[in-house]
């Protein structure tokens, strides 16, 4: 199973990004889907995440300037970025609680992608 996350890299303030994830291997289902953000000498925290149903959680912080949606059908989830902030600087990590088969059996997890840096300055 791979997690790979794109779209990350250097903006002014007030400009945007979009982010993108896919999820790749022998994936059965996925559930939730989302983004969490880890700021220099700071805890990962989430940002928003979408559920199979496509209803959507966002930090306060971000409210109203991200959107996150899925495509269930290639397996990815991206995040929409705008009117970015200095403070939304951050490493960007995608996670997907989905099934794959593993060895012959149903095995449930969070995966994680391997992260992508967004740096909003002037």
């Amino acid at each position: 199973v791979l997690l790979q996350a794109s779209g990350g890299g250097l903006v002014q303030p007030g400009g945007y990004l979009r982010l993108s994830c896919a999820a790749s291997g022998n994936i059965l289902s996925i559930n939730d889907m989302g983004w969490y953000r880890q700021a220099p000498g700071k805890q990962r925290k989430l940002v928003a995440r979408i559920s199979s149903s496509t209803s959507t959680e966002y930090v306060d912080s971000v409210q109203g300037r991200f959107i996150i949606s899925r495509d269930d059908a290639k397996n990815t989830v991206d995040l929409q970025m705008n009117s970015l902030k200095p403070e939304d600087t951050a490493v960007y990590y995608c996670y997907v609680d989905m099934s794959v088969r593993w060895l012959g059996s149903r095995v449930r997890n969070d995966y994680w992608g391997q992260g992508t840096l967004v740096t909003v300055s002037s």
